[in-house]
């Protein structure tokens, strides 16, 4: 693979009118104009044809994903399948008993010299269809944000304007069906204008990435001889907090644990035995708080310690991007954040150690007067270069038995309650670690061209996103460099109630896509 000199890749690196200089100079004349030929069809087409976008948009969405949802899952991939065999994409379903199945497609362009994967994934969170404002599996199209008042709207008819800042409210409209569907577009947008694509391209569709993609790594072991590539896209994310578009060179990994402690046998009555028996809910968030002080500090012994530091390129990319932190935490009603108001990018390159979720009792209307008899936290370690999640859990598990308490796998019987006053069950679940890709490859230059024409700007670099995606098994287990090119926008509200896409995201990412199948041979 390609590498340039650390003095040009910086040159690349920071957003500059050197950059925009050196993008126009690598594409003189007649290259320069099929790359505006490019851009231009794929406008020209979402602008006539965006009704038909979003209809073929909400029909996907309509289809719920949740994994282990083994009919409606089989319903995601039949969809995809008919929809990209009908572009002239040859397809194929892989399998693995019990799990949801990977959509592969191939598409091969006469004298391409080079080979593109698309990596995207179909499934998405769960939901509670309570806590959303509309049905998360019923698409509804928004004049504007819930919060600043917007209404719903019926779908555009063919030929109605369409404003850009409309949001389209559905479970994995940001997370992860718009950049499937501006892809279709794109290869529609391209062969009506007649413009050729410039790489071969491979497809590849995972149904358990929320999940954790679990059998990701059997898919790719048992069919490595049909994923060769120069370079995978990972269609994921969102772009910038700043609403700029940008592209991220590594992910942060992730492991979880489930983790309950416990009191008496059975709930207590909390009159009779108050101030007598202990309240795990009580235990719980005394443990909870040993692990991080009030700045967001991780206080288990060595969590930092196995950080892999960052090379001269990635911390140009960091330096060079504005701080609009300030305008995030007003955004998001917080007066201050960890780490005396340290840099969200800063802290991105750390683990962490957040609770996913706490149970212990009841509350609201279905309180009862009673001392639970457990209390329950789901933990999630984000990782970074250089940690491993066994061994990130174990520091855990050593920090729980420092405070004191005895660690069980199964529920404990009453001979082992009696013989520990604190009992800690640790569930682990799977996990996998970080991975990050060299900004000083060429092709990675090319596609920093790309982004940045269809963007119309100097997209923003950065070495890690925030999220966690399988990117490591495409790194090392496939040998080849990786890159997010984000599309959602930034307050998608994704894995949560009312996720949401703004179509002015939907449009950039049919404009990026264009650019990036068409970079120069």
């Amino acid at each position: 693979m390609r590498r340039v000199s650390l003095a040009v890749a910086l040159l690349f690196l920071v957003p500059s009118l050197a950059l925009a200089a050196k993008v126009t100079k690598r594409a003189p004349g007649a290259k320069a104009a099929e790359k505006d030929r490019a851009l231009a069809a794929v406008r020209a087409y979402r602008e006539a044809n965006g009704a038909q976008i979003l209809q073929g948009f909400s029909e996907l969405l309509a289809i719920p994903n949740v994994a282990g949802d083994t009919a409606n899952i089989a319903k995601n991939v039949a969809y995809l399948k008919e929809a990209f065999s009908r572009r002239g994409v040859k397809t194929e379903v892989w399998e693995i008993p019990g799990a949801s199945p990977v959509l592969y497609g191939r598409l091969d362009v006469p004298g391409a010299k080079r080979t593109l994967g698309l990596y995207a994934h179909y499934d998405g969170q769960p939901v509670d269809s309570e806590k959303w404002t509309s049905a998360p599996f019923s698409p509804t199209l928004l004049t504007a944000t819930s919060e600043k008042g917007g209404v719903p709207r019926p779908l555009p008819k063919a030929g109605e304007a369409i404003d850009p800042e409309w949001r389209l409210y559905a479970r994995s409209a940001g997370d992860d069906k718009a950049p499937i569907v501006a892809v279709l577009a794109a290869l529609d947008a391209l062969r009506q204008a007649k413009v050729p694509l410039t790489s071969n391209l491979l497809f590849l569709f995972e149904g358990e990435e929320e999940a954790g993609s679990e059998h990701l790594k059997g898919y790719l072991e048992g069919h490595r001889d049909r994923l060769g590539v120069d370079a995978w896209l990972f269609c994921d994310g969102p772009v910038h907090t700043s609403r700029r578009p940008q592209l991220v060179f590594g992910v942060r990994g992730v492991v979880d644990m489930e983790l309950t402690v416990y009191g008496a046998v059975r709930h207590l009555h909390s009159g009779h035995y108050g101030n007598w028996a202990p309240n795990p809910a009580f235990t719980l968030a005394h443990l909870l708080a040993s692990m991080k002080d009030d700045q967001g500090h991780v206080l288990v012994a060595k969590f930092y310690d196995t950080v892999e530091p960052l090379g001269p390129a990635e911390r140009a990319a960091i330096d060079a991007v504005r701080d609009n932190d300030d305008e995030l935490r007003k955004e998001l009603g917080l007066v201050a954040t960890e780490d005396n108001n340290a840099r969200l990018q800063e802290r991105l390159l750390l683990p962490t150690l957040n609770v996913r979720g706490m149970a212990s009792g009841n509350v609201g209307p279905s309180a009862e007067n009673i001392i639970p008899a457990t209390a329950t936290a789901s933990l999630e370690v984000r990782l970074v270069k250089g940690n491993d999640p066994g061994h990130m859990l174990d520091l855990v598990e050593e920090h729980i038995k420092k405070q004191g308490f005895f660690i069980v796998r199964e529920e404990p019987d009453m001979a082992t309650r009696l013989a520990h006053p604190k009992i800690a069950k640790v569930t682990r679940l799977p996990g996998y670690p970080a991975a990050r890709t060299a900004m000083d490859l060429d092709i990675m230059f090319q596609i920093v061209q790309a982004t940045s024409r269809a963007a119309g700007e100097n997209v923003i670099l950065l070495p890690t996103l925030g999220g966690s995606l399988p990117l490591y098994l495409f790194n090392d287990l496939l040998a080849k460099p990786a890159v997010v090119v984000p599309i959602a926008n930034h307050d998608d509200k994704q894995h949560g109630p009312d996720e949401n896409l703004r179509l002015a995201n939907l449009w950039y990412g049919i404009d990026l896509m264009g650019e990036l199948l068409t970079m120069p041979k």
